[in-house]
């Protein structure tokens, strides 16, 4: 199955991981609405997708900006179509390494902002017209530090923990209307923000960006529909496997952020 025919938006698409998920969607098909702060970066991808003779148009905008964010939207539905998939791939992180208490503020709450009132914004403008169509799917670019305490990292850690409740939240709300959502971790791959919070994996490889692709145009054809809220991670995961074992998961709230009780004795019982 080919995604020809089908609309999709990715936001940070003028390189990193965005560009390479654009171009992914581009060789299968898609027709791609280009959204991103820098129409220079936007245009050199805009030429790479015509080059693999897919349609697609640039839209830069801030996606913590709602009427760009918007605007952006209800341009790429004019020029190509109905939108069926969102990527909310744009992300930031702090300018450089510090304890919560150290950061500065308003680099520290324009991480958060970046990272998930973007994602809000997307799904405020895209969800509606899915649900009216019974039909659509929205991926969130997350990241397992989400789910574990990164105190040099605050701001990216807590904005990554958000999102995956933010995901949870949106899955429960879209039962039953047709529409997917997955949150979906590259892991370690190597792009400019990583390279400057990381460095090289000690003693291991990059993560390869083709599985963070693979993914993406498996969720876009519905093969994941069945993890429908979850967390994936594209490098270490055996995703036929999770999709095989997505009843269990679900029956056991898997793959998802919780706050779990100690016990019987625990009050949050």
């Amino acid at each position: 199955m080919t995604l020809q025919g089908q609309v999709a938006v990715v936001t940070g698409a003028g390189r990193g991981i965005g560009r390479h998920i654009a171009l992914g969607l581009a060789r299968e098909g898609a027709m791609l609405g280009l959204l991103g702060r820098s129409r220079s970066t936007l245009e050199a991808v805009l030429q790479e997708c015509g080059a693999l003779g897919a349609e697609a148009v640039v839209v830069p905008a801030d996606v913590t900006h709602a009427g760009q964010v918007r605007a952006a939207l209800d341009t790429v539905s004019r020029d190509l179509g109905a939108i069926d998939l969102v990527v909310s791939n744009a992300g930031r992180r702090e300018h450089g390494p510090a304890l919560p208490w150290q950061a500065d503020p308003t680099d520290w709450w324009h991480t958060i902002e970046t990272n998930v009132r973007g994602p809000y914004l997307l799904a405020r403008y895209a969800l509606p017209g899915m649900v009216e169509r019974g039909s659509g799917r929205l991926l969130h670019v997350g990241s397992g530090m989400g789910g574990r305490p990164q105190p040099e990292w605050s701001a990216y850690g807590v904005s990554k923990a958000a999102l995956s409740r933010f995901t949870d939240s949106l899955a429960a709300g879209l039962e039953g209307t047709g529409v997917t959502v997955l949150e979906l971790s590259p892991g370690l791959v190597r792009t400019d923000m990583t390279e400057t919070m990381w460095g090289p994996p000690e003693g291991q490889p990059w993560n390869d960006v083709g599985h963070v692709v693979s993914a993406v145009l498996r969720f876009a054809r519905g093969e994941l529909d069945a993890l429908h809220g979850r967390f994936v991670h594209a490098s270490r995961d055996d995703i036929d496997a999770l999709v095989r074992a997505a009843p269990a998961i679900r029956e056991s709230d898997a793959r998802t952020l919780r706050l779990r009780d100690y016990g019987d004795a625990d009050p949050l019982r």
